[in-house]
């Protein structure tokens, strides 16, 4: 179903972020939808014929948002230093909005619940594919190792991108700052960790 988004229909998408956060999908109803958004219930009907379409829309309409916040969080150019890249694509992870954890949370949860295209492997995908493209370059102009770029972008998507799910999406705190995670997390990832 090919939507245009009007202001209610927007409205609609951005309550269903919220209720599916708070419900989940077998909970989240039209109904509270409807509430939460300030609608009549006929009128998700009306813009999306079903609850399914309404999922679906949601999770199109947020889930193109943050690929392309992932998109220029991970964007580099061809003298990136390498340190400074993964300190701002930390940071740019850990300081997405709340509504950006809310669908990958909602990711989280889909895998669980849905036989669907999942969410969080396009989100996946996207930090992947960049952090590839960067190790591949520094690889070229000999700034790293000759090692397989495929791997070195899964060891830092799990550093990198796992941690700030830790922190955002499960509400686990390391107990100290985080500055002080990312220079500890970038000094053993470039000088490894033995004596």
């Amino acid at each position: 179903m090919k939507l245009e988004i009007d202001n209610t229909s927007e409205k609609i998408i951005k309550a269903s972020l919220i209720v599916l956060k708070k419900e989940g999908f077998t909970k989240a109803t039209t109904k509270k939808i409807a509430a939460e958004a300030g609608v009549n219930e006929i009128t998700i009907f009306r813009k999306f014929e079903n609850k399914k379409n309404l999922i679906d829309a949601t999770k199109e309409y947020h889930l193109k948002n943050i690929l392309e916040k992932l998109d220029d969080i991970f964007d580099f150019s061809e003298d990136e230093d390498i340190e400074e890249f993964l300190r701002i694509s930390f940071f740019g992870i850990l300081n997405l909005e709340e509504d950006d954890f809310n669908i990958i949370r909602i990711a989280m949860e889909e895998v669980r619940d849905v036989d669907d295209e999942f969410l969080i492997s396009k989100i996946t995908d996207t930090i992947l594919n960049k952090l590839e493209a960067f190790f591949h370059l520094q690889k070229d102009k000999g700034l790293i190792k000759d090692i397989n770029t495929k791997s070195l972008s899964v060891m830092c998507y799990s550093s990198l991108f796992q941690s700030v799910i830790l922190w955002k999406i499960y509400d686990k705190s390391l107990g100290f700052e985080t500055n002080y995670y990312v220079d500890d997390l970038l000094k053993i990832f470039l000088e490894g960790i033995l004596a």
